[in-house]
């Protein structure tokens, strides 16, 4: 039998993808969380604040417009933070994704909220806080879902671009040598100006 022109894969190298796949997961759920945390906060907060002054009785509107504070801050965080590695969509097309899913997310929370207030007649102060909670998770589990499949869908790049990056300066470095070894236009990292 003649040797074989390729080296067989070592058991480490198969292992290597999938680590790789797991850490980049990891990662990406990490900030995820640590940025819809700070969303919550700022969802829960506002809508406890507006429905308990300038909006009371309005549970619905304290919903939304505390739905839409939160969800500004969250395309901030996740584009520049934790899917920065991931950009290469136009920004135009790339937030019109983004505020679409989330409004997609805004309506199953704010559905939570109707069904438990309305539907079910649970209209207490904690009744409202829970139902908003739940829907708020519900909506966290399709926006993570939606975020990986659809707004930030392209493959990692090799190198974080976010503006956290640890290696700002050699990510720079790495990328400007990779630009111009892409064979077509649609695979090059692109960099927004002015940076």
């Amino acid at each position: 039998m003649p040797p074989s022109s390729s080296p067989p894969e070592s058991p480490e190298g198969s292992h290597d993808g999938l680590r790789g796949l797991v850490d980049t997961i990891w990662h990406e759920i990490a900030k995820f969380g640590l940025i819809g945390l700070l969303a919550f906060v700022i969802d829960l907060g506002g809508f406890n604040l507006l429905y308990h002054t300038v909006l009371e009785g309005k549970p619905t509107t304290a919903r939304i417009l505390s739905g839409v504070a939160a969800t500004l801050f969250a395309w901030v965080g996740n584009r520049s933070w934790t899917f920065a590695h991931r950009r290469s969509r136009p920004v135009s097309h790339e937030v019109t994704l983004f505020f679409v899913v989330n409004g997609i997310a805004l309506v199953i929370s704010t559905l939570c909220l109707v069904v438990s207030h309305y539907l079910l007649g649970l209209d207490s102060r904690l009744a409202d806080n829970i139902s908003t909670i739940f829907g708020i998770g519900l909506g966290t589990l399709f926006r993570f879902w939606a975020y990986r499949r659809w707004v930030f869908a392209n493959e990692p790049m090799d190198v974080d671009t976010s503006p956290w990056s640890e290696d700002e300066g050699d990510a720079t470095d790495e990328r400007e040598a990779t630009e111009g070894e892409s064979s077509t236009p649609d695979q090059r990292v692109t960099r927004p100006s002015g940076r």
